[in-house]
Order: structure tokens, then C-alpha cells, then sequence
């Protein structure tokens, strides 16, 4: 990846609606090298997916918490069994494997207080080999960015 790709990506992530001729101009190429650049970056998974961000709080999402998942035991097979279900809850925008004091890292993201508390109580707690949950609550946010610095 060059100094060029980097520029390509750099406008993708401030507006991925641009089209090529637009980005072309700002990086100082004609629209067809850039298209195939951009092609290239897609083949090589560089650009993952193109997505609109969204508002939470025009959609309704006020409540956003982090939780601390210490799993019973660290046992291959329990491990694999959390991540299968993590995955099929919509609710968790997030789900990190880490080192520490706890195992996982959760980011989820629901419409108010009553919702987080039976999300908690009728799904995430009853994943099997969960021992601990805490939960910090977001309260204000001062950074919130999706784009890499390259």
C-alpha cells in the first residue's frame, strides 16, 4: 500500500459516497487508476464494507455500556461457546477478547434503562460459562470515531 492508496482510503473514511471521479481530483489521479485502486483495496479486504453511520440518539439508542465478562474457566471449548452466542445477540455492537483483570469486553447498545436491565437479565446472564458482569454505563461522549489515521 503507497502514499497514494492511503490518500484513497483517507477520503473514503471522510465520505465513502463520493464517487471516483470526486476522489480522483483530490488526490491528483484520473477517475480509472483510482477505480482500480479502490477495486484492489476491496480485493485485498483493505476496505471491508461500505456502511452509513447512524445517529443513536435520532434512532433511539440512549443507553451505551460497556461490560466486563469473566468466564468461569478458560477452557477452549467454554470460550468457543460464548463467542457462538455473543454473536447472535444484535444488541452487542462489540465483543473483544482481552487480557487482564476480565476476558471479554462488551459494548452494548440499547434504548433505555428497562431494556439494558432485561437484556441483561434474559440474555446475556444466561449465557453458559459467564461468572461476572460489570457494567460501566457511557455518560457522556467525548470521542466517537470509525476512521484510521494512515
Amino acid at each position: 500500500m503507497d502514499k497514494i492508496d492511503r490518500r484513497i482510503l483517507v477520503e473514503l473514511q471522510v465520505d465513502a459516497k463520493q464517487n471516483t471521479k470526486e476522489i480522483a481530483r483530490k488526490i491528483g489521479l484520473t477517475a480509472t487508476p483510482t477505480y482500480e485502486r479502490i477495486k484492489k483495496l476491496e480485493q485485498r479486504e483493505v476496505i471491508k464494507s461500505y456502511v452509513a453511520l447512524l445517529d443513536r440518539n435520532k434512532i433511539g439508542k440512549q443507553v451505551v455500556a460497556y461490560c466486563q465478562i469473566t468466564l468461569l474457566k478458560h477452557h477452549k471449548e467454554l470460550i468457543d461457546r460464548f463467542k457462538s452466542e455473543i454473536l447472535l445477540l444484535p444488541e452487542i455492537m462489540e465483543c473483544h477478547h482481552v487480557s487482564g483483570n476480565f476476558d471479554f469486553l462488551l459494548k452494548i447498545v440499547l434504548d433505555n434503562i428497562p431494556d439494558f436491565h432485561q437484556f441483561i437479565n434474559e440474555k446475556l446472564s444466561v449465557v453458559d460459562g459467564i461468572s461476572t458482569i460489570h457494567t460501566s454505563f457511557v455518560m457522556n461522549s467525548i470521542k466517537n470515531t470509525t476512521a484510521f489515521e494512515l
